[in-house]
């Protein structure tokens, strides 16, 4: 990064990116996330420092094992996919992409994995241009 976020800045930031985040360190413990407003995944307060073995649904747990087990080898840096989820109101469908990325140090060791998620239903219906301040 260039530059240095600290503080209030470095917290309002984390908090109005438009997307929400995990973070998990190298033992695949719980580390953060965002309080973001528009949550898809809630966290309880009782997943901090909580293995992640416990925070994912069983019918997806041996693919996101799979995915770090294979960050941690260094035969993967990041992977995505999106699913449809009833979100919001009425329920209607929206589609969720969600991105594990590996966090590693300047000589590649592997920290953790950043997990992103968004609700991109928004993103599939933008047509043509909208310029700035149009």
């Amino acid at each position: 990064m260039i530059g240095k976020l600290e503080g209030k800045v470095l917290g309002s930031f984390l908090e109005t990116i438009p997307l929400e985040f995990s973070i998990v360190d190298v033992d695949d413990k719980v580390l953060a996330w965002n309080r973001h407003e528009g949550r898809i995944f809630k966290r309880p307060l009782a997943a901090l420092g909580a293995d992640v073995r416990k925070c994912h649904p069983e019918e997806s747990l041996a693919k996101v094992l799979q995915i770090l087990g294979e960050m941690k080898q260094g035969k993967r840096h990041h992977a995505e996919f999106w699913i449809d989820l009833p979100l919001g109101k009425e329920g209607e469908k929206n589609k969720v992409l969600i991105r594990y990325f590996a966090l590693r140090d300047e000589s590649g060791a592997y920290l953790g994995c950043l997990e992103v998620t968004q609700n991109a239903t928004y993103f599939q219906k933008i047509k043509g241009e909208k310029r700035l301040l149009d």
